[in-house]
């Protein structure tokens, strides 16, 4: 049953929907086409967004036979189609795959024939590395402003290096690249090795302070020559902890010139701006700090070869100037003493060939000592100290009781070999 106030609201309402009717058929006057329609749409989006950065994961990725890209960019509530035209940017390090997170420049358009809004993508980039970048950026220039980066502030390098410490990852291909080299080059080089991590959560401390650690010498070992900071290649993301500012101080502040070997040579992180010389990989650091055995042996040669040859034509000269001197008489007592100076003569070259040899006993000696240390200090030595290495299916070193789960198959290296367990 409807009231009286039920009947003036309806009249009222129906009124109110007769005037908006009338409104929209009398705007609406003229009918658009789909193209039309799509493409005012097209203007507004496009003149609404412009360029914009956008971030997402990649899905549905397909690489079209003329050389486009389309994917889908999603988070969790939402999704927009995104293209990379042929030729727009530069071949990518990584190929594409679904799930990987990434930033993308681009322009917003739409696609009339579907009818369907998609980003123009112009740049492309690991999701975070923007964020990365601009954090770099920002501490480049306060340290560079600071004068850390000042040539005359660094320190030069020793042209005969003695000992030499190394922080890097004891696992690491930088370590196994290093020491090949310099065994090579320079066999009696003594090697310290202060082992860290070089990617995640606090490792930029670890490497702090195991730099400000070799610098300092104690007990335990002798003041190093130098100091190598190495690592392999990888992304700004893995590379990161070198760019942190507590390294950067550490490397400033130690008395003990450093090398920066980081990454590849296309790599730079703030860790080689403040060394005392950046190399562009671990294997190159190796070649420029110490010097080439084979060389310098060639180098003695041809000096002793030199010094011989000087020898001789003295020796020859002084004998002509005898026999000038003894056909005089008024200058016949200066046989005697001509004599005297031959004889010096022989002395000295005796004495230069045992300072040669006793140089060259010195240097083996040195080898020697080298090579016990490193005999000692190296895998093989703590095998036999009693120590075991245990490693998973994959050569993984297992460090701790959280690196294992039930059934897991294990390797243990010890003195004599390696055998196989499971856990329990």
């Amino acid at each position: 049953m409807m009231r009286h106030g039920d009947f003036v609201g309806n009249a009222r309402a129906t009124r109110i929907q007769m005037q908006v009717t009338a409104d929209f058929f009398q705007q609406t006057s003229r009918v658009l086409t789909v193209s039309e329609l799509t493409r005012q749409i097209r203007g507004t989006l496009e003149t609404r967004f412009g360029a914009v950065w956008v971030q997402g994961e990649i899905s549905n990725y397909k690489l079209h036979p003329s050389g486009h890209q389309y994917f889908t960019l999603k988070d969790q509530r939402a999704q927009i189609a995104c293209v990379i035209f042929r030729n727009t940017i530069a071949p990518l390090r990584q190929a594409l795959v679904d799930g990987t997170q990434v930033q993308v420049y681009g322009n917003v358009s739409v696609f009339e024939a579907r009818g369907q809004y998609q980003l123009s993508v112009q740049i492309l980039q690991p999701r975070g590395l923007g964020l990365l970048q601009a954090k770099f950026d920002a501490l480049k220039r306060r340290l560079d402003a600071e004068g850390l980066f000042d040539p005359a502030r660094k320190r030069a390098l020793p042209r005969f290096p003695r000992r030499i410490g190394i922080v890097t990852s004891p696992s690491g291909a930088a370590i196994r690249d290093l020491l090949n080299v310099l065994r090579r080059r320079a066999p009696w080089l003594q090697i310290l090795i202060n082992p860290v991590r070089v990617q995640g959560s606090g490792a930029a401390a670890e490497i702090a302070v195991a730099v400000r650690e070799l610098a300092t010498p104690n007990e335990n070992w002798l003041p190093v020559d130098l100091i190598v900071v190495a690592r392999g290649g990888g992304s700004i993301e893995d590379l990161w902890e070198f760019n942190e500012e507590i390294v950067a101080r550490a490397i400033v502040d130690v008395s003990v010139p450093v090398v920066s070997a980081i990454g590849h040579e296309i790599d730079f992180t703030i860790c080689d701006f403040v060394a005392d010389l950046r190399a562009p990989t671990p294997s190159a650091a190796a070649e420029l700090i110490v010097p080439d055995i084979v060389d310098l042996r060639r180098r003695i040669a041809e000096l002793a070869a030199s010094f011989h040859k000087c020898l001789r034509n003295f020796v020859e000269h002084q004998k002509t100037r005898l026999r000038f001197l003894s056909e005089r008489t008024l200058v016949r007592n200066l046989v005697a003493r001509m004599r005297e100076a031959q004889q010096r003569i022989d002395v000295v070259r005796e004495s230069l060939a045992r300072l040669t040899k006793q140089e060259i006993d010195n240097v083996r000696q040195r080898f020697r000592r080298a090579e016990g240390i490193l005999r000692v200090l190296g895998p093989d030595g703590t095998l036999q100290r009693g120590y075991s290495i245990t490693r998973d299916t994959e050569g993984n070193v297992i460090r701790a009781v959280r690196d294992v789960r039930p059934r897991m198959k294990i390797r243990t290296r010890v003195t004599d070999g390696e055998f196989r367990s499971e856990v329990v």
